[in-house]
């Protein structure tokens, strides 16, 4: 009884997590376009320039820190000694979550202007190019194991009394073209904006070069993973500009 309590108390845990990471992804979204919310990222400057760019790059810092330290194997070897390896990818995704909330909530605006764009056409397309990276980033989750990625599949398989295994390497649609649809979509939604200010420019930058510094980290995880099977993969789509024609999906055996 107590083993089913405990089992079912870790997978409300997981349900937490992601219902957390969601309104701060759906919240961030606001906050990149300067949609919906009281404070975005192109709002007025409130403190002096050097002092916003120094704890708007502290807090990207952060972010980087955080999102990429605690992805890598001796970091989960170590914290799986404290917590139920169940929960480890919960544990990120929640960490995750409150670094981009504090993020969001301690940013300080700067809000000189680099372009903004006066068309009216131009606007929509600018928005909706951002959105359409937006979507990108939610399809690509879902492409692949949305659940996994969040850390749902991992405590509802514990709850189930079942043993976790590594999912299964394929290339399903998108990623025939690109091998990182999520991060291209990312890019797209935080650097197609009708209104480009200098606060909005450092977050544009700073990411973009965490990402692409991250994808080789993540990239040497799937290779210890998945092998040759990703290596292969890796030799024949590009990472992050798409191919016009798709490569061979490659499932492994």
């Amino acid at each position: 009884m107590n083993d089913r309590l405990s089992r079912f108390n870790i997978f409300i845990y997981g349900i937490i997590c992601y219902a957390i990471a969601g309104g701060s992804f759906l919240y961030f979204i606001g906050f990149v376009d300067n949609l919906f919310v009281p404070q975005s990222l192109d709002s007025t400057r409130i403190v002096r320039l050097s002092k916003a760019l120094f704890i708007n790059v502290l807090l990207l810092g952060l972010f980087a820190l955080q999102h990429s330290g605690m992805a890598r194997s001796g970091f989960k070897e170590k914290i799986t000694q404290i917590i139920p390896p169940s929960i480890e990818r919960s544990t990120y995704v929640l960490c995750s979550s409150l670094c981009l909330i504090t993020l969001i909530v301690l940013w300080q605006p700067i809000g000189i202007s680099v372009w903004a764009v006066e068309n009216t056409v131009l606007i929509y397309l600018f928005y909706a190019l951002s959105g359409l990276g937006w979507v990108l980033v939610c399809v690509s989750t879902f492409l692949t194991n949305h659940f996994d990625l969040f850390g749902l599949r991992q405590v509802y398989l514990h709850f189930q009394n079942k043993e976790y295994t590594h999912l299964e390497f394929v290339t399903p649609k998108l990623y025939n073209f690109v091998r990182h649809p999520l991060y291209l979509g990312f890019l797209s939604g935080i650097w197609f904006t009708p209104t480009m200010t200098i606060s909005h420019l450092v977050l544009a930058i700073v990411l973009t070069v965490y990402i692409l510094g991250a994808i080789q980290l993540e990239e040497k995880d799937l290779v210890d993973i998945y092998g040759e099977d990703y290596r292969q993969y890796k030799s024949r789509v590009p990472m992050i500009i798409p191919r016009l024609l798709p490569s061979k999906r490659i499932k492994s055996s």
